[in-house]
């Protein structure tokens, strides 16, 4: 008979292995070139595009998909955390800042770590189709931000327009970010 705890520590065992793996094998430096032009792609983004929300968000999520199936380990980060500080900060920039947003900046970032976790694991160890894996990692990442925002509206800390903005948009943008990362990592492959 299974122990609960013994299921637990197997499936936390296969989530943080498949944190270092990567579709197909790059070299240190190669990872580090990545990790840079999709950190300061994300980063820069709001600062270029100012609050075209569907538009940076797509190229953001494309980033992450990117991320999750080239990087490993710490070098996530960047591409995890940086976004959400770009866009408060070009707000700030462009008097658009919000403390709403800065109340949402933590969930953002779990949010992401829960896109990329979830195509690392389902692509990277389980081998499951990656459209499949796509959609879960982006109802996964709305769902959690909706349910933030939805928390955070309950104490007042955000508008009601955060539940829009932290639910159906989100998931619109990483499906369609993460559509276009998966075409361009299917051509890198090719090329490799």
């Amino acid at each position: 008979m299974y122990d609960w705890r013994d299921i637990m520590k197997f499936e936390y065992a296969q989530i943080s292995d498949s944190l270092f793996r990567q579709d197909f094998p790059l070299s240190r430096a190669q990872e580090y070139v990545e990790m840079a032009i999709y950190a300061a792609i994300s980063f820069s983004l709001p600062f270029l595009l100012g609050h075209e929300q569907l538009l940076v968000g797509a190229a953001v999520n494309c980033a992450l998909v990117l991320a999750a199936l080239n990087l490993k380990g710490a070098r996530l980060l960047p591409v995890i955390i940086l976004p959400s500080i770009g866009a408060y900060l070009a707000g700030l920039v462009f008097w658009a800042a919000s403390p709403a947003l800065l109340c949402m900046i933590p969930f953002i970032w779990a949010a992401n770590a829960i896109l990329v976790a979830t195509i690392k694991h389902f692509v990277l160890n389980k081998r499951a189709n990656r459209l499949s894996a796509l959609g879960l990692g982006a109802a996964a990442k709305a769902a959690f931000l909706f349910l933030s925002a939805l928390a955070l509206l309950s104490f007042g800390l955000v508008p009601a327009a955060f539940l829009t903005a932290m639910g159906i948009f989100q998931f619109t943008t990483a499906l369609a970010g993460g559509a276009a990362a998966l075409g361009m990592q299917e051509l890198k492959r090719k090329i490799a």
